[in-house]
């Protein structure tokens, strides 16, 4: 192989795994958005909590991030089902941005709570096996990114299997397409709204590990990371599941790209033009309804 071919190929199979962090990031969000209609500003800053929470366990008890995992799914679900129950819903009560605004201040505490706990510097989650890679020819590959990429396909896999095969999903995604004819086939709208955010969560929590393995983060990456989520699913389309995966895939290689062929500098540019040509071309996404 080349070495011209090398320098290409290297930037695009990196923009390809770092796309499945961005698309396991933008899970939640997009889950949320199609059966809620919240934008869930809180979202990539709960994602970072995850990566506190993973942080906090391997430095004080020694325990691998993923095994952490253990602990942070039921609690980031039980998390999820309570701010939907006793805030969003009743917020919904009262005006349509009323969720956005406790979404903000969601947020707002998270990114106070972790630098008092944590102070603003950056940290990171770095075992030992995520210090290696492997290579392929001439090209080395990130063992985070394998993981992201491979985590992302596993997160998706799940969550199509249980919005098709359990009684819960295809509730969720009834309610996602007519909440008034669920209504009338007896959904209770309310608990799948529930369940619908925690499990969103859920998803959240598995991209802060991700995340944590992948860059360093502070109390306020959670900001930039959500503009990611949004671009995201701005792509692949509102809602879309698959959309969210090809977005992300988008997102990554653009940006990778971008830097390869224009600097470091303008990686984020190349990905901001790719959500604009997005918008242009096709408002509601690549696979959006």
């Amino acid at each position: 192989m080349t070495e011209s071919w090398i320098n290409i190929l290297t930037p695009v199979i990196m923009g390809l795994l770092l796309g499945g962090l961005y698309s396991l990031i933008a899970q939640g969000l997009s889950l949320v958005f199609g059966v809620l209609k919240i934008i869930n500003v809180a979202h990539g800053d709960l994602v970072v909590l995850g990566s506190y929470f993973a942080y906090a366990a391997m430095t004080t008890l020694g325990v691998d991030p993923f095994v952490s995992l253990l602990a942070g799914i039921p609690l980031w679900f039980a998390m999820g089902y309570l701010i939907q129950r006793y805030l969003f819903s009743r917020a919904f009560k009262l005006s349509i941005h009323a969720p956005l605004i406790i979404a903000f201040g969601i947020s707002l505490i998270i990114q106070n709570f972790t630098q008092i706990i944590w102070s603003p510097m950056s940290r990171g989650l770095t075992p030992g096996y995520i210090l290696g890679g492997i290579k392929i020819t001439e090209i080395s590959i990130p063992t985070s990114y394998l993981l992201d990429f491979c985590s992302a396909l596993i997160v998706m896999l799940v969550l199509h299997l249980f919005l098709k095969k359990t009684y819960m999903g295809k509730a969720i995604l009834a309610s996602s397409q007519d909440v008034f004819a669920a209504k009338l086939m007896g959904i209770n709208t309310d608990l799948v709204y529930e369940y619908a955010f925690a499990i969103a969560m859920t998803t959240a929590v598995v991209a802060g590990v991700l995340l944590g393995l992948t860059f360093p983060f502070t109390p306020v990456s959670g900001s930039s990371f959500l503009i990611i989520a949004f671009g995201v699913i701005i792509i692949g389309g509102l809602g879309s599941m698959l959309g969210t995966f090809i977005g992300g895939m988008l997102m990554g290689l653009s940006q990778t790209l971008g830097g390869y062929f224009a600097g470091a500098s303008t990686q984020m540019l190349f990905a901001y033009l790719i959500i604009l040509v997005v918008l242009t071309i096709r408002p509601q996404g690549i696979l959006g309804r």
